[in-house]
């Protein structure tokens, strides 16, 4: 038996559950799936301390404010409670423990596949970010048996190392935070080119009122897009490095005794060699290395390979060589806000809009044969 929608949304955290609110606001008949237990499951497990760059009033979505004090920056738990709560709020139909692998065409509408269920629908949101599988560089199996080695995504807190010093490889925000938890307890090393810094404390006074309002919402949400010739310019790039720290100050670093290094190149006799020639005796690496989006399960002429082969050619999140099909919550879709609550809504709304557009046969019998 095939499962019929007039949309599925593949995705059930912020870009999914924004998606979702829209489509109920114009009377969709939608499913949201997702592979998770609870919804904000990806929040729960990522490292004890991290806190989002935002400030909470601007860590909502769309039709329901984050609780709390609009001024606090929410950890990681709060977020997931928000998300978990927001999904319960609007009654949005979240289908959880189901885990799509297989999209194609079927006809004039589309076949979701998820172990032994198919759905069909004449639209699919797919509303994921791009940071799905956990980069980490070849040589990392050269690396001696007995160093402790963890991506960022398998970081919780400092006790999961083993005594020692640690080599924390890659310089972006989740580097340079997590080297911060370490400090305290451990000898760290920070390897990596400098990305640059937003030149403010997010926690102070200014940075609260005035530098991120004006960060994230002017230069990262009305500067930095696919209609500015700066946003088109960076977009490459920022796609490429990612982007400078925000919370995280180089002062920040040296006040903890964190030591900066370059960039790791190799392993020579079961340790790290970074760009100095400099050989590291570490007993633990962390690799914040990055992920790479993962849509192998897309079984459609979407990919070209000329800017990132493993995301689709879209417009803002519509796939114009599948009609019916869009993206929502990758990094860059739209702005550098896209990935953020700070942006995910207005790219969920502007799909929804374009996805009301198109002439819909009904699709709205919950089984056929």
């Amino acid at each position: 038996m095939t499962e019929r929608y007039e949309t599925v949304v593949i995705g059930g955290g912020q870009a999914g559950l924004a998606t979702g609110y829209y489509l109920q606001s114009c009377d969709q008949d939608f499913v949201i799936l997702d592979a998770g237990d609870r919804v904000g499951d990806p929040w729960r497990t990522r490292w004890d301390s991290l806190r989002v760059f935002t400030p909470a009033r601007f860590t909502s979505l769309p039709g329901k404010a984050f609780p709390g004090s609009p001024s606090e920056f929410p950890g990681k738990d709060a977020v997931a409670d928000y998300l978990e709560s927001y999904a319960e709020h609007f009654d949005l139909p979240v289908e959880l423990g189901v885990r799509v692998d297989g999209l194609k065409r079927n006809g004039s509408s589309y076949l979701i596949t998820a172990g032994d269920r198919q759905y069909s629908a004449d639209n699919v949101v797919v509303a994921m970010a791009s940071y799905q599988v956990p980069t980490i560089p070849d040589f990392a199996d050269e690396l001696a048996d007995d160093v402790v080695q963890l991506h960022s995504s398998g970081y919780r807190n400092p006790d999961q190392l083993q005594d020692g010093n640690v080599l924390v490889v890659g310089a972006g925000n989740s580097g340079a935070e997590i080297s911060l938890d370490l400090a305290d307890e451990h000898e760290t090393w920070l390897s990596g080119r400098d990305v640059g810094h937003v030149p403010f404390h997010v926690n102070s006074k200014f940075g609260r009122y005035i530098g991120v309002p004006l960060v994230m919402r002017v230069l990262y949400h009305r500067v930095l897009t696919t209609d500015t010739p700066v946003g088109r310019r960076m977009r490459p790039k920022l796609l490429s490095q990612g982007g400078p720290l925000v919370r995280t100050k180089p002062q920040d670093l040296a006040a903890a005794s964190v030591e900066r290094v370059p960039r790791m190149t190799d392993v020579r006799d079961g340790y790290p060699v970074v760009g100095d020639g400099q050989i590291l005796d570490v007993t633990n690496v962390i690799w914040c290395t990055g992920f790479q989006p993962d849509f192998s399960w897309i079984d459609l002429p979407i990919f070209d390979g000329q800017v990132n082969p493993k995301e689709p050619i879209h417009e803002r999140g519509v796939v114009s060589d599948a009609p019916g099909l869009y993206f929502v919550g990758l990094f860059f879709l739209y702005a550098l806000t896209s990935s953020l609550f700070t942006g995910v809504g207005r790219d969920a709304e502007y799909v929804v809009d374009h996805l009301m557009s198109r002439p819909h046969p009904s699709s709205t019998g919950r089984l056929s044969a």
